[in-house]
C-alpha cells in the first residue's frame, strides 16, 4: 500500500490532532521556508491528451491549485486555454478525451454549476468542445457524483465512465475514508460502476451489474463490447481478488468471467490483473498480471487470454524489466512502458499466441513518465506514430513531451515550469548485488557539494512494497528529495519487491517484510558509503505506508540509524489486519490471513520488539488513512513515549493516505525537515 492508515478512535484522534497542529516549532530555518516556497511554484500537469489524427495536443495543467485544458497543435505551438471558465485558476476542468473524429473533446466540468459535489466542491459535468469551431463546449451529460476515465467507443457513438452515483468521496483508497458510523460494512457502501451516454447527449445510463465494483474497463473494437476488472463491493478493498470480465455495452446483459486469478492455476494464482488491452481484431485480450500492492500502480507479466474465456497465458516468464502500461500496436506487436533498473523505458514486443518478446528499446526517459490515465501510460495517435506524455525528473519539472515514434525521446514542446531550477543536488544512479539479487537505487548529492566534507544520508523507503523509486520533481508534500537541499545525501534504494528487475524480484518479499528488503537497503548503504564521504553515524531514515512500516521496523533491527520520520506507518500487523480498510490485499503478500497464520505476522511486526528501538523517532498520519490507520501511529508513538524513546506524533485532520490540503502537504514535511535538523544535523 502507498497509503496512509484509517483511524478507529475518532474522539483521541480529533482530541490530539488539533493540539498536535498547534505546538510550538523550532526556529524556522530561512532555507527551509525558500524551500517550501520554490516547491509551491510547480504547475502540475496533471493528463496529456494527444488526438487520434495526431493534429491536436490537449493537456491539463493547474493554476492557482485548479486543473485547467489548454490546447494547442501537435508540437505544442498555439497553445491557447479551452473550456467554460473566463480565466484560468477559477474553476476545475479535467478528465480529456478525444472523439475518434480528433474534433471533438469530452472533458469534466464544474465551471458552470450551481450544484453541490464531494467535500462542498461543485458537481462537474460533462461537456464536450467542438475544437473546429470557435462555439462554445456543449453539455452532453448532468451528473450526480464521481466520474473517472472517459473514453469514446471507437465508432464515437457512445462515451463511456466510471462512475459513482451519489458519491461522498474520491473513488479510492488513497482518499480520506469515510466516518466510521452505522452498521458498519453494510451501510454507506458506494458502488462504482461503467456507465454511457449518447453522443448526442442525455442522462448517464449505468451498464454493470449493482453488485460489481469497477476499477477499469476497455471497449472492443465492434464498439459493442466493454472488458473491465471489478470485484463485490467494497471498492476500496476487493481490488485483490478481482476478476476480469467481458459484457456488451449494454444495461441488464449477461457479462462472462474471462480471468478469474483466484481459481486459476499456474504464475497467475492469487495475483491482481489491470490494464486489460482488446487486440485489434477482438479477439483476444490481453493485460498486466503480477504481485500488486497498490490499484493504480501496475506491474508484472504481460498475459493475454481468448475474449470468450479460456486459460491465459504469460507471454513474458522470466523477464528482468517491470511492464507497467502497454497498447498494441498491431496484431504482431506492442508498444510496452516498462521499468527497467529504476528508469521508464518504451519498448516494442513481438507478440504471438503464446509469447511477446522484447525487440528493441525505443527510449529510456529521463525521469517518471505519464499521460494521467495510468501510472507510465502514455497517448498515442491512432496509427501509433507520434505520442505525447508529461515527464518530470529530478533535474526538470514537469512538462509536456510530443514528437514522432522513433528510437529516441520526443522533445519537450511547454515550458510550463521552465524557470523551475533544482535547490538540491545532483542524481546518481547506484547498483549492489546481494544474496543473489541486482539492486538499484537512486542517490541525490547534497546541495553545494564538498568532496572534502562528510555528510549525513537520509535513506528513504518507497511505498508498496510493490513499486519503484524514479526520478521526479518534487511537490511541496512528504518526499525526500528535499532532504538533499539542506545538506544531506539522500538514497532511495529499490530492494526486492520493488518493480525494476522482474516479477521473481517483485514477489522475493513474500511473507518476509522487513528482513530481506532491509538487508538489501543496508547492503546499498554500504555501497554508497564506499563511493562518496557519507558519516556513517548521521545515518536517516525516513517513508511512507510501507516505507512508514520500514521505518518502523528497521530501528528494532539495526541501531545505524539515528533519526526517524515515519509516515503512515504499520507498528503491528496482527492488530493492523483487523484495522484496515483493504485487508485483502494482505493475503497474497503474507500467504494466509492472520487468523489461519500468526506467526507471519507476527515476526515482521515492530512492536513485537519495541524495546530493542532507541531512535528519535517523529510520527506522522492522516486522521482518516484507509489504508495504513491512524491507530498503528499511535501504537507505535505509545510504545516510544513509555519506554522513554524521543518521539512525536502529529495526526492530520480529515486526511486520508494522500494528503490534499496545502497547508498540510506543507506542514508534514516542514516538521520532518526540522526533525532531522535536530536530531541529525547536517553541518
Amino acid at each position: 500500500m502507498l497509503k496512509p492508515c484509517r483511524l478507529l478512535l475518532p474522539l483521541l484522534a480529533a482530541f490530539i490532532a488539533p493540539l498536535a497542529l498547534a505546538d510550538t516549532r523550532h526556529a524556522a530555518d530561512p532555507r527551509i521556508e525558500a524551500l517550501l516556497t520554490q516547491l509551491g511554484k510547480v504547475r502540475a500537469i496533471h493528463e496529456v491528451a494527444l488526438s487520434p489524427d495526431g493534429r491536436h495536443l490537449a493537456w491539463v495543467v493547474e493554476t492557482q491549485d485548479k486543473p485547467g485544458i489548454m490546447l494547442a497543435d501537435a508540437d505544442g505551438k498555439h497553445a491557447h486555454s479551452v473550456g467554460l471558465a473566463a480565466k484560468p485558476g477559477i474553476c476545475s476542468e479535467s478528465g480529456l478525451a478525444w472523439a475518434p473524429d480528433s474534433r471533438h473533446l469530452a472533458f469534466l466540468s464544474n465551471c458552470a454549476s450551481n450544484r453541490a459535489g464531494m467535500g462542498g466542491s461543485k458537481q462537474p459535468d460533462i461537456y464536450v468542445l467542438d475544437v473546429s469551431s470557435q462555439d462554445q463546449p456543449v453539455h452532453l451529460a448532468s451528473l450526480n457524483g464521481y466520474a473517472d476515465a472517459l473514453s469514446w467507443s471507437p465508432d464515437g457513438k457512445t462515451l463511456a465512465f466510471l462512475y459513482v452515483e451519489g458519491a461522498t468521496r474520491r473513488a479510492s483508497a488513497l482518499a480520506a475514508s469515510k466516518r466510521a458510523v452505522g452498521e458498519i460494512g453494510v451501510e454507506g457502501i458506494e458502488v462504482q460502476r461503467v456507465a454511457t451516454v449518447p453522443a448526442q447527449g442525455g442522462a448517464p445510463q449505468a451498464i454493470t451489474p449493482a453488485d460489481s465494483h469497477v476499477y477499469e474497463f476497455a471497449w472492443a473494437p465492434d464498439s459493442t463490447r466493454i472488458a473491465y476488472v471489478a470485484a463485490p463491493p467494497p471498492g476500496d478493498n476487493n481490488w485483490w481478488i478481482a476478476q476480469l470480465y467481458v459484457q456488451a455495452a449494454q444495461p441488464n446483459t449477461a457479462r462472462t468471467a474471462v480471468v478469474d486469478p483466484n481459481t486459476v492455476s499456474g504464475s497467475l494464482h492469487g495475483l491482481q490483473i489491470a490494464l486489460p488491452r482488446w487486440s485489434p481484431d477482438g479477439s483476444r485480450i490481453a493485460f498486466i498480471g503480477g504481485l500488486m500492492s497498490d490499484q493504480g500502480f501496475t506491474g508484472g507479466d504481460l498475459y493475454a487470454v481468448a475474449a470468450a474465456g479460456g486459460a491465459p497465458v504469460d507471454l513474458t516468464p522470466g523477464i528482468h524489466v517491470t511492464p507497467s502500461w502497454f497498447t498494441w500496436q498491431s496484431p504482431q506487436s506492442l508498444l510496452v512502458d516498462q521499468i527497467s533498473n529504476g528508469q521508464a523505458q518504451l519498448a516494442e514486443y513481438a507478440i504471438d499466441a503464446k509469447h511477446a518478446q522484447q525487440q528493441r528499446v525505443l527510449f529510456t526517459a529521463a525521469g517518471y513518465i505519464d499521460d494521467g490515465t495510468a501510472v507510465l501510460g502514455l497517448s498515442f495517435s491512432a496509427d501509433h506514430r507520434q505520442l505525447a506524455f508529461m515527464q518530470t525528473s529530478f533535474d526538470a519539472a514537469p512538462e509536456v513531451y510530443a514528437g514522432a515514434l522513433s528510437n529516441g525521446m520526443p522533445a519537450a514542446v511547454t515550458a510550463i515550469n521552465a524557470e523551475l531550477k533544482p535547490s538540491w543536488g545532483k542524481a546518481e544512479s547506484v547498483e549492489w548485488d546481494n544474496e543473489g539479487f541486482h539492486v538499484q537505487g537512486w542517490l541525490l548529492y547534497p546541495a553545494h557539494y564538498d568532496p572534502s566534507k562528510r555528510y549525513p544520508m537520509i535513506v528513504n523507503i518507497h511505498g508498496g512494497p510493490s513499486a519503484a523509486v524514479l526520478p521526479r520533481w518534487p511537490s511541496v508534500g512528504y518526499g525526500a528529495v528535499p532532504f538533499s537541499t539542506l545538506g544531506y545525501f539522500v538514497f532511495m534504494p529499490n530492494p526486492r519487491g520493488s518493480y525494476g528487475q522482474g516479477e521473481a524480484f517483485v514477489q522475493a518479499n513474500r511473507k518476509d517484510f522487513g528482513y530481506g528488503d532491509l538487508r538489501d537497503t543496508l547492503a546499498g548503504v554500504d555501497a554508497v558509503e564506499k563511493k562518496v564521504p557519507v558519516d556513517d553515524h548521521r545515518l536517516g531514515l525516513t517513508g511512507w505506508s510501507y516505507g512508514g512500516f520500514m521505518s518502523m521496523f528497521a530501528p528494532t533491527q539495526t541501531q545505524r540509524f539515528r533519526a526517524v520520520v515515519a509516515g503512515a506507518g504499520i507498528a503491528n500487523w496482527q492488530s493492523y489486519y483487523g484495522e484496515n480498510e483493504i485487508d485483502k490485499w494482505m493475503i497474497p503478500f503474507f500467504g494466509a490471513s492472520v487468523y489461519d497464520d500468526p506467526a507471519v505476522y507476527a515476526k515482521s511486526s515492530a512492536i513485537n520488539f519495541i524495546k530493542k528501538v532507541k531512535t528519535p523517532t517523529l510520527i506522522v498520519v492522516g486522521e482518516r488513512d484507509a489504508e495504513c490507520p491512524a491507530p498503528q501511529s499511535f501504537e507505535y508513538w505509545h510504545a516510544l513515549r513509555t519506554l522513554g524513546v524521543p518521539t512525536s506524533l502529529v495526526v492530520y485532520p480529515g486526511e486520508g493516505h494522500h494528503f490534499y490540503q496545502p497547508e498540510h502537504q506543507r506542514d508534514v514535511l516542514q516538521r520532518a525537515l526540522n526533525w532531522f535538523e535536530k536530531y541529525l544535523p547536517p553541518q
